[in-house]
């Protein structure tokens, strides 16, 4: 064989060497696909809180693609209502939301988390003492076992909290004490200061200096000055309790200049309104976070 041929031939296999792992000019070989983004999946686990002294439960929905890559994600953390003996997070909000980000062209991390337990349904979200700091085991201690487990974008404006009923209330308390971790809250057919069981009447948490410290309305004068969180707060019409506790906060922030929205639905306080408005409230608070990277 010439030399000249014996030239060819190496090169000939160089080629389709090159084929062969789709690396050829930088091009992907003919007939070669893109990876298949990994489905969306719910996991469930637990943390040890020192918080409230015991173990809590939490529901993790991964958006779609999560799994097979390496992009790290926005968190928005769902809060549920009150009374509970503990099991409402595993409702089927936590993936219909997850799926409104998604479509919102958005999608992020939904983290669900027991608030509440057999013996303690109603804390609150509040930090009654040791054994029972509900808003540190879900603002503080839950955020670092999330960011410790996944890919999260580390990062407060990539932090957001959607809560329902008394976890609107929930959402609002923990944005304003714990505005260095999170930087907007919605409030779907919530209240601004605590209640009884029943949502019929403020629940006081100790002291009056402690019930001024408990109530949203209380913030609002720091909010204005600080513009450090953004609320966003919805209910019913037909809301038998909180209408005009969400009237009175958006008076409130009006009057003080501070951003923010708030409108009235024809609905009850029911999950019919909350699933018909779902994809619309999640799309808006997603895309005031930081996107995915």
């Amino acid at each position: 064989m010439t030399v000249r041929r014996r030239l060819i031939t190496a090169l000939a296999g160089c080629v389709a060497a090159l084929g062969a792992v789709g690396v050829w000019g930088g091009a992907r070989a003919s007939g070669d696909q893109p990876p298949v983004p990994s489905a969306p999946a719910v996991v469930e686990s637990t943390f040890a809180s020192t918080a409230v002294q015991g173990t809590l439960r939490y529901r993790v929905y991964e958006p779609r693609g999560y799994r097979t890559s390496t992009a790290r994600y926005p968190v928005v953390y769902l809060l549920g209502g009150l009374p509970s003996s503990g099991a409402n997070f595993r409702d089927g909000r936590l993936q219909f939301v997850g799926r409104s980000a998604e479509r919102a062209g958005h999608p992020a991390i939904v983290v669900s988390v027991q608030a509440s337990r057999p013996g303690d349904t109603d804390p609150e979200f509040h930090d009654w003492g040791p054994g029972r700091n509900w808003e540190s085991a879900i603002g503080s201690e839950l955020v670092r076992t999330i960011d410790a487990k996944y890919r999260t974008i580390a990062d407060r404006h990539a932090r957001g909290l959607i809560g329902v009923s008394a976890g609107g209330y929930g959402a609002a308390i923990i944005v304003v004490h714990r505005w260095r971790t999170f930087s907007i809250a919605q409030a779907w057919s919530g209240y601004f200061s605590p209640t009884n069981p029943s949502g019929t009447a403020r629940l006081s948490v100790g002291s009056a200096h402690a019930d001024r410290l408990a109530s949203v309305h209380h913030y609002v004068p720091w909010i204005a000055r600080t513009r450090a969180v953004r609320l966003e707060f919805y209910v019913g019409d037909r809301d038998p309790d909180f209408v005009a506790d969400n009237r009175a906060l958006h008076y409130e922030l009006s009057d003080a200049g501070v951003p923010h929205r708030f409108a009235i639905f024809h609905g009850g306080h029911s999950g019919s309104l909350w699933n018909a408005k779902t994809p619309a409230w999640t799309a808006r608070l997603v895309a005031q976070l930081l996107p995915a990277r």
